[in-house]
């Protein structure tokens, strides 16, 4: 299978979705962030709360509007207007993280994969920022994407 950002002559292009038809596109893309266990207390002995704020609220803020401005820092992205785009967190006790799961849908010609996994990837680098006082030894993993549905195939992970 070729791959799409590149013509035949091996020139970058943006994907021509004109001729595609449109229809309801979901995506789901997850992340981890591991805390040290002394931080990971301290984090959940203050409520998540700091200095700049409560940690799963600034990072659900820039989760959703990374997912909204994910074209303008991906170059090959298509422009969307996003239809839902959800942030869920879940501090996880038994590992020391926090789980970090975002959920895009647009009706469109192109799916919502760079959205979700753009939404995850904010909220875990806005939680490492907002953390990072506490310890330089936080660690982002897991990215990847979970579901997409819509177009010409489903993927489920």
């Amino acid at each position: 299978m070729p791959l799409t950002h590149l013509t035949e002559h091996g020139h970058t292009h943006m994907v021509d979705v004109s001729a595609k038809q449109t229809t309801h596109r979901t995506a789901i893309a997850e992340a981890s962030v591991f805390f040290p266990p002394e931080v990971y207390a301290q984090i959940q002995a203050a409520h998540g709360q700091t200095a700049k704020g409560t940690i799963t609220e600034i990072a659900r803020i820039a989760g959703i509007m990374a997912a909204k401005n994910t074209a303008a820092i991906i170059p090959l992205c298509h422009p969307m207007m996003l239809e839902r785009c959800q942030i869920h967190m879940a501090y996880q006790d038994h590992n020391h993280s926090l789980h970090i799961r975002a959920e895009v849908a647009v009706t469109h010609k192109t799916g919502v994969e760079m959205e979700a996994l753009t939404a995850a990837t904010a909220a875990a680098l806005t939680v490492y920022d907002m953390t990072k006082a506490l310890s330089h030894d936080i660690i982002i993993s897991n990215v990847q994407l979970v579901h997409k549905s819509g177009g010409k195939s489903d993927f489920n992970r």
